[in-house]
């Protein structure tokens, strides 16, 4: 066991892998599987990594403290579950907060005026590169009728439902709803809330923890 030399405080370290040899192996529509070959402490390894192109989710609160939900057919887990707002950073040199305002628009027909970074986090780092970054919105409003998203396929079928924050804190506790994202969500902001939302980030902060934007 080594120890820990990186200064006060506790935080994750980025590095840069001297990486010797990366193959594709599969080619997907979303993600690719890749294998690199890098060193790492004089030892030549090699493991597979699912290459994600990353990923922003919306915990959004209304005036009431509600926290806007869907619920989404999820079939690599057979399961409908809850979930906040969320998609893939799948459009070049975009914003992320534009792409979270735009999965805000098209998952729930709404609009936030306040926007704040809540949390970052890497889902899987021992085997995919998918960084999420999860925002608070706040200062709810519909979309007009007439500038609706049609949504399609699982989106076609999604059921929106407004919870208190309170609630749904309790349901991740209890262990009755199980999606990662909304889950730490969750916990983020009923914490951040008990100090008066003092911990919030700007939502235009830098984010060098996501792979491709180092």
């Amino acid at each position: 066991m080594s120890t820990d030399d990186a200064g006060p405080g506790l935080h994750d370290e980025l590095v840069t892998p001297d990486v010797r040899r990366s193959e594709v192996l599969h080619d997907g529509a979303v993600w690719d599987v890749r294998a690199d070959t890098f060193v790492y402490e004089g030892q030549e390894l090699t493991r597979e990594v699912v290459d994600h192109p990353g990923a922003v989710a919306v915990l959004a609160v209304d005036d009431d403290d509600q926290v806007v939900l869907i619920r989404q057919y999820r079939h690599p887990v057979a399961a409908l579950d809850w979930e906040i707002p969320a998609g893939l950073l799948d459009v070049a040199d975009e914003d992320p907060v534009v792409g979270a305002r735009r999965e805000l628009a098209e998952e729930v027909d709404l609009v936030a005026d306040e926007w704040a970074v809540l949390t970052d986090l890497w889902t899987s780092p021992g085997g995919m590169s998918e960084a999420i970054r999860i925002y608070l919105a706040r200062g709810l409003r519909p979309v007009p009728e007439t500038e609706r998203f049609e949504r399609e396929h699982e989106e076609a079928h999604l059921v929106v439902r407004r919870v208190d924050l309170d609630e749904v804190h309790a349901a991740v506790l209890a262990g009755t709803v199980h999606n990662s994202t909304l889950m730490i969500a969750v916990l983020a902001a009923h914490a951040q809330r008990a100090q008066g939302w003092s911990g919030l980030r700007p939502a235009d902060s830098p984010w060098p923890e996501h792979p491709g934007r180092r």
